[in-house]
């Protein structure tokens, strides 16, 4: 759903409806700024784009130069993704596109996680466009949306997570104990998961590589990671 106009997208950030992002004109002043910095204090997405960008998203044709969009999708607090004892989370770093959010969503749910974190303004969020690309898993598994990655790796460390950066550089995901209250963090496309973060982490778990190309598409290396957790788990219920 899309708000435009100055005023009316000043007193939707007074509101607590989730802004998936604002698009605002290049050198922007004025109210234009006010409801700038509101979104940066919290911690909205913000795109600046030229007046020909944003005619073309408006409907009302009366954009302001600014137009809101909002989404009824209801995400959770990240205490809501807290399990018990072998419990999986999984943290996007970054996740910008979203096929790849879609992608992961439907990745954590086949293998039974029991949620997802995504940062509140930087990356991708649940839109119309993920949940198809989900093929629905985006129904099905609980989605927070958190102040920050590091926050989120905090908090999951003060809970008795286990938290693992999925990066190159690290020790083999083949030899690690997944067992008990496990967190993975995916990165970006591009980036990965970010200096700061797998600081934070408990440690970095990377998945051997065998051709030319050196990285894997984020929600394919989130597949190898969720179902080695998934197999460890197994080996323990065997035996």
């Amino acid at each position: 759903m899309k708000t435009e106009g100055r005023n009316a997208v000043l007193e939707l950030l007074k509101t607590d409806k989730t802004i998936e992002k604002i698009l605002l004109e290049k050198g922007a002043q004025g109210t234009l700024g006010k409801i700038f910095a509101e979104a940066r204090r919290k911690n909205i997405r913000v795109q600046f784009v030229d007046r020909a960008a944003l005619d073309r998203e408006s409907e009302t044709k009366r954009h302001q130069g600014v137009i809101a969009f909002t989404t009824s999708y209801e995400y959770a607090d990240l205490g809501d993704l807290f399990g018990g004892a072998e419990s999986l989370i999984v943290l996007c770093d970054g996740i910008e596109d979203v096929h790849n959010l879609g992608s992961i969503l439907r990745v954590a749910e086949c293998a039974g996680a029991d949620g997802v974190a995504i940062p509140n303004a930087k990356g991708a969020s649940v839109t119309e466009a993920v949940i198809r690309i989900s093929a629905g898993a985006a129904e099905h598994i609980k989605v927070a949306k958190v102040s920050s990655v590091n926050y989120a790796v905090d908090e999951l460390k003060k809970n008795g997570y286990w938290v693992y950066a999925l990066e190159a550089g690290g020790e083999s995901i083949y030899g690690a104990d997944l067992r008990g209250k496990v967190a993975l963090v995916v990165g970006g496309e591009d980036s990965g998961v970010k200096r700061l973060t797998r600081e934070k982490c408990d440690g970095v778990l990377s998945i051997p590589l065998f051709g030319k190309v050196n990285s894997l598409n984020a929600s394919v290396a989130l597949g190898i990671g969720v179902y080695e957790v998934v197999r460890a788990r197994l080996q323990r219920t065997d035996g």
